[in-house]
């Protein structure tokens, strides 16, 4: 019975771990002084998140997925790999523009290869990436929903895991200029939850995580666009 409840809430502490706290790793690589210690452990970030998603996915329905839910679990999954592939390799690139133009070596803002690249890591990566973000938390809400396992949600670690990886979806979405698909999908699974799930949070754990998740995430959305009057990056505010 806890089993998922736990599986969730490491999720949630991984999922910031590699999509927000490699940040502070960018530091060379000895092994490729090219890379910073963030791309190389960001190596590892579907190899370690995607088959969470799975097992997640697996022991959210009573009876073993089937192949039309297997699928788009796929096809959700490629956008991921491939989105969060593009952001990896290219954020790197830019980085090392970055660091050349602070250090006085080469100015190449303005450059093809520099849109090129921005376009690459800021957007097509980042909306790929975050299309199976989204995508994949919603396949996982209707699997539980068709054919729920009848687990008992574990309140400590599901507000626990949904209140980091709330914070974590409004902080990748804001970074990742993608809010305009992030607070729509909070706003639409808090008001699911409300309406029609209310009476079943206690009996749906993921659906549970993932209510908690994006109620905060809205707050948090609600009170950076206050403040700020609008959704700036946080290197745009100097946070980062």
């Amino acid at each position: 019975m806890k089993r998922l409840s736990l599986l969730i809430l490491i999720f949630a502490m991984l999922s910031l771990l590699f999509f927000i706290l490699l940040v502070f790793l960018i530091k060379p690589f000895p092994l490729f002084p090219l890379m910073s210690y963030q791309d190389a452990f960001d190596i590892l970030t579907p190899l370690v998140l995607i088959p969470l998603y799975w097992l997640i996915f697996h022991y959210a329905g009573r009876e073993a997925p089937r192949l039309n839910e297997a699928i788009p679990f796929l096809i959700l999954t490629v956008f991921w790999v491939e989105g969060q592939g593009i952001h990896l390799s290219a954020n790197s690139i830019s980085n090392l523009m970055v660091e050349s133009i602070r250090s006085d070596l080469v100015d190449v803002t303005g450059s093809d290869i520099f849109k090129l690249a921005y376009f690459y890591d800021e957007q097509l990566g980042h909306y790929l990436w975050h299309i199976g973000v989204l995508g994949l938390a919603a396949l996982l809400i209707y699997r539980e929903w068709r054919q729920p396992a009848g687990l008992q949600t574990v309140w400590w670690s599901t507000i626990l895991g949904g209140v980091i990886y709330g914070l974590t979806l409004f902080m990748i979405t804001n970074e990742g200029q993608t809010v305009r698909m992030g607070l729509p999908f909070s706003l639409l699974i808090t008001l699911f939850g409300l309406i029609w799930g209310r009476k079943k949070l206690g009996q749906q754990p993921v659906l549970a995580f993932f209510f908690v998740a994006c109620l905060v995430a809205l707050v948090v959305y609600a009170g950076w666009g206050l403040y700020w009057g609008g959704f700036p990056e946080f290197s745009e505010v100097g946070i980062i």
